[in-house]
């Protein structure tokens, strides 16, 4: 099994410790690593290889749920904006990661993709450390009407 079918079964069984939420396309967790403080995925389940393999109605939930989660992004932290990326380059399922983007980053990297941070310098998720944070993005997403 690939990682993202992966994560989505351990969501589905409640053993996912990043796991934020439930929300009507798939699942909502914080990233394994946290380049960027909130930094969030939405995990599609079913999982699919791409956005395209999915009809309109399903695409125009999974791109709303994104868009919400971004939304209890901004509410929670002192995110600026929120930058959202569908890739499936190295993990062909369908996964969007939604990242806050912050005035206080370092100026030579505030331009530039997060993919640009060092991710092996970064904090790793940590239940312990990140549950104030997963618990306020719940509830901000369980306050965030659905469209």
């Amino acid at each position: 099994m690939a990682m993202i079918t992966d994560r989505v079964e351990l969501a589905r069984r409640g053993h996912n410790d990043t796991l934020i939420g439930r929300l009507p396309s798939g699942w909502a967790v914080l990233g394994d690593v946290q380049v960027l403080r909130g930094w969030c995925l939405l995990l599609a389940d079913p999982v699919v290889p791409s956005l395209n393999d999915l009809d309109d109605r399903h695409r125009t939930q999974f791109l709303c749920d994104m868009a919400r989660l971004g939304d209890a992004i901004l509410r929670v932290t002192s995110a600026e904006r929120i930058n959202y990326e569908i890739l499936g380059n190295s993990e062909p399922e369908l996964h969007a990661h939604v990242i806050p983007r912050y005035a206080s980053e370092p100026p030579e990297r505030r331009r530039l993709p997060a993919w640009f941070y060092d991710w092996d310098a970064a904090p790793r998720y940590d239940p312990e450390t990140y549950s104030e944070l997963r618990e306020a993005l719940q509830k901000a997403l369980l306050s965030t009407p659905e469209p």
